[in-house]
C-alpha cells in the first residue's frame, strides 16, 4: 500500500467544473513536482449536483489507490466566487466549498476556473513544445517570457475566460478576472455587421464571450448562415448538416467542417480573428511581458487556424498607435497545450491558498 504521508508532501483533491465537463484528480505533490494519480470526467449537465461525482470518485479511487487519501480539496469553476460559493454562469448548479467539507470531511476552497488555470500556466515551460506552442510574430520573432513579468491567460471554451499572474511583493499570485465580458471589438463592416446583429439579440452591445467561445462560434456561423440565404446564396452540405445540429454540437461541428465548407471556414477565420483582438486589448491592459497564454479547448485543437498564415498574429499586431503595435510586437503569446491544466492549477492552489 503507497502512503500518501510518505510518497508526497501533500495529496490533493483537484476539481474543474465547466459548462461541458467536470473533471477531478487526485494530484500529489512533492517539492515543486505535481503529478497527476488518479482522475475521471463526467458530464456536467447530466449530473444533480457535485457532491455527485465527488462520492463516486472518492470512492472508485479508494478502491484504485489505496492509501492515497486527499488531504485537501480544491475545486475551480466557471463563476465568481463570493463567500465560497459559486454559481456557475454555464451549468444549471453551484458549488459550496462548505457542502464539500461537510460530506467527505476534506479542507475544501472554490477558485474561479481562470484563477486555477493562472495556477497551471505556472507550472508550465514556455520552452516545452508538449506544453506550449509559441506563436511567431509578423517578423518571425519569438519574444522571450520575463519571468517577474505579469502573464495574462484567456482561454475560449464553452465561455471566455480570462485571469492574470503577477508577482506581490516576495510571492507570485494568480487573480480572476471578469474580461471575458469587455465589448466585443468589431474592426471592419463584417464584424460590424455581426456585433449589430448580437446587439439586436441581447438588446445591448455583446461582450467579448458572445463571438470569442464555443457558443461564440455557434452565433458567428448563424450570423454568416443568416447573410448568405438572405442574398440567396445556396448553402453547402457541411453547412446545411450544422444547421441541423442542436446549438450545443454546431461549434465542434463547425470547427470540424472548416476544411470542406466555406461557410465554416470562414466563421474559423472570424473566430481566431475576434480572438487576437480581444487578447490585444487585454495585452493593452495588462502589459504582461511574462506572456500571453491562450488556454482552453479551442486553441489547442485547433493550433492549424491561429498559426496557418499567421491569422492570429496579423489581427493581433494591429493598432491605430505605433507605440501600441511596438509593445504587441514584443510581446510573447502562446497557446497552453496541457488540457489538465486547471486540474494542476487547482492543485496548486491548494497547496498555496489553504
Amino acid at each position: 500500500m503507497i502512503s500518501s504521508r510518505t510518497a508526497y508532501d501533500l495529496v490533493v483533491l483537484a476539481g474543474d467544473v465547466g459548462g461541458t465537463n467536470t473533471n477531478l484528480a487526485l494530484i500529489g505533490k512533492k517539492g515543486g513536482t505535481f503529478t497527476l494519480l488518479f482522475d475521471r470526467h463526467y458530464k456536467t449537465k447530466e449530473e444533480p449536483s457535485l457532491l455527485e461525482p465527488l462520492g463516486r470518485f472518492l470512492e472508485e479511487a479508494k478502491r484504485a489507490k489505496p492509501g492515497l487519501e486527499p488531504e485537501l480539496c480544491c475545486v475551480s469553476g466557471a463563476g465568481p466566487v463570493v463567500d465560497q460559493r459559486i454559481q456557475l454562469t454555464n451549468a444549471p448548479w453551484g458549488i459550496d466549498a462548505r457542502q464539500i467539507e461537510a460530506a467527505f470531511s476534506i479542507p475544501s476552497r472554490l477558485v474561479n476556473d481562470f484563477t486555477a488555470v493562472s495556477y497551471g500556466v505556472l507550472l508550465l515551460d514556455p520552452a516545452n513544445p508538449a506544453q506550449i506552442t509559441r506563436l511567431p510574430h509578423l517578423d518571425g520573432s519569438l519574444p522571450e517570457p520575463q519571468g517577474g513579468g505579469v502573464k495574462a491567460i484567456v482561454g475560449a471554451g464553452t465561455g471566455l475566460g480570462v485571469g492574470y499572474v503577477l508577482r506581490v511583493r516576495d510571492r507570485i499570485e494568480a487573480f480572476p478576472s471578469e474580461g471575458g465580458h469587455i465589448t466585443l471589438p468589431a474592426y471592419d463592416d463584417e464584424t460590424r455587421d455581426f456585433q449589430r446583429w448580437l446587439g439586436a439579440r441581447y438588446g445591448f452591445v455583446p461582450g467579448a464571450e458572445a463571438g470569442v467561445s464555443g457558443q461564440g462560434i455557434a452565433q458567428l456561423f448563424a450570423f454568416l448562415a443568416e447573410r448568405a440565404e438572405a442574398s440567396g446564396e445556396k448553402l453547402g452540405r457541411g453547412a446545411a448538416a450544422v444547421l441541423d445540429a442542436s446549438e450545443p454540437e454546431r461549434p465542434a461541428l463547425v470547427a470540424a467542417r472548416s476544411a470542406q465548407d466555406p461557410l465554416c471556414a470562414r466563421a474559423m477565420e472570424l473566430f481566431v480573428s475576434l480572438y487576437a483582438r480581444v487578447a490585444a486589448d487585454l495585452t493593452s491592459t495588462f502589459l504582461p511581458s511574462g506572456g500571453v497564454y491562450l488556454a482552453g479547448g479551442i486553441a489547442a485543437k485547433n493550433e492549424a487556424l491561429f498559426l496557418g498564415g499567421s491569422r492570429f498574429m496579423a489581427s493581433y499586431e494591429r493598432s491605430y498607435l505605433p507605440h501600441i503595435r511596438s509593445i504587441l510586437a514584443r510581446t510573447p503569446v502562446m497557446i497552453v497545450k496541457d488540457y489538465s491544466i486547471s486540474l494542476y492549477g487547482a492543485a496548486n492552489a491548494a497547496a498555496q491558498l489553504l
